[in-house]
Order: structure tokens, then sequence, then C-alpha cells
């Protein structure tokens, strides 16, 4: 059986994120690490070679597939800063309508840079999903 690409590393996120280019993008990236290991609860830990990656859980799927993955985290990404919210957004919508300039996917928020934003709103929406992924999997 295959399991995820994706795992976590033990290589420095501090040296990972002091090669995000611009600047900006640098300096938004530890903005985020420090805010989400506050909202999450859990220190920071690279997963694969680029995603910044707070917290873990077990998953097991009914076809038998399991694994672990990150309860939430954050990628820099070159047009724009991917957060991931693993419970996907149905049960914050007050929040995002509060959150400022964003995209979302299925578990994926998009955002261009943080001032774009609204950064306690996304504070709240990283540890409001982290309970909500301690709810659906255990810890917390």
């Amino acid at each position: 059986m295959v399991g995820n690409k994706t795992k976590p590393t033990d290589a420095s996120v501090d040296d990972y994120l002091a090669q995000v280019m611009p600047d900006k993008k640098r300096a938004d990236s530890i903005v985020l690490k420090v805010m989400m290991a506050r909202a999450s609860g859990y220190p920071a830990c690279m997963w694969g070679d680029s995603i910044v990656g707070f917290g873990t859980y077990h998953y097991k799927y009914e076809s038998g597939r399991e694994g672990d993955h990150l309860i939430t985290g954050f990628a820099p990404r070159k047009s724009n800063f991917v957060v991931y919210i693993m419970p996907g957004f149905s049960e914050f919508s007050d929040l995002l309508d509060r959150l400022g300039k964003h995209k979302t996917s299925s578990s994926c928020l998009y955002i261009n840079k943080l001032a774009d934003i609204d950064l306690d709103v996304l504070e709240e929406i990283v540890q409001q999903s982290v309970d909500v992924m301690h709810l659906r999997y255990g810890g917390g």
C-alpha cells in the first residue's frame, strides 16, 4: 500500500523559512509560523520540502487506506501562501466573510500576503479547525 508522499522530516523550519524570497514573503512566513504554533498548540515541523506543518492526526478510510497527516500548516508558494485547514471551510463561513482577500479550495486557503487579511481572524480559523480535527480524530 502506498503511503502519503508528504511526511514530516527532520529539516529545520527556520532554515527553510530563511530561504523564502522575497524578503516580505519571508517576514510573512515567520509571522505565520509563530501565529500557527500559538493557535494550534503544536511546534512547527517540515512536511516534505516545502510545507510547514503543525500537529498530526491519524486517518483510516473505509477502503483500508490509512496514514498520518498534518492537522494544519502552510506553504509559502511563489504566487501566494497556502494555508491548510484540514476540515475544510463549511464551519467557518462567518469567519471567512471577515478574513479579507482570499480564495479557497477543499481544504486550502490561498492568501497573497498577510496585509490582505485580518490575522486575528486567520488565527481564529486555525484554532477552530484544530479543535474540529481533535473532535473528529482524537487528540488535543
